[in-house]
């Protein structure tokens, strides 16, 4: 099995173009995050971007949104994660660290 490290380092590297242009579904592969269906219902709540100990990555999201609404909630978190320099996002969205 090969270490976090060397996986990261064969990993495209991730650029503001890259996250607003490439496939959603390319980007979680290539960032090794897997997409889970959120058990949350508040229809304030647009995701989470989990990081466990081991390394491994998990971006959970509501089930029944539209599919424009979760690209881009995942985009914001992506963005956020990997800290990147995104469009600015509109009120009332915000994205926190916990």
């Amino acid at each position: 099995m090969q270490s976090s490290e060397a996986l990261a380092l064969a990993r495209p590297a991730l650029s503001t173009d890259r996250l607003l242009d490439a496939p959603l579904d390319e980007l979680l592969v290539d960032l090794a995050v897997e997409l889970v269906d959120s058990s949350i219902t508040d229809a304030t709540f647009f995701g989470a971007f989990v990081e466990a100990p081991d390394g491994s990555r998990v971006l959970s999201m509501p089930p029944g949104r539209s599919a424009f609404e979760r690209d881009t909630a995942a985009r914001m978190l992506l963005a956020e994660r990997f800290g990147l320099d995104a469009p600015p996002l509109l009120a009332p969205l915000a994205v926190s660290s916990v």
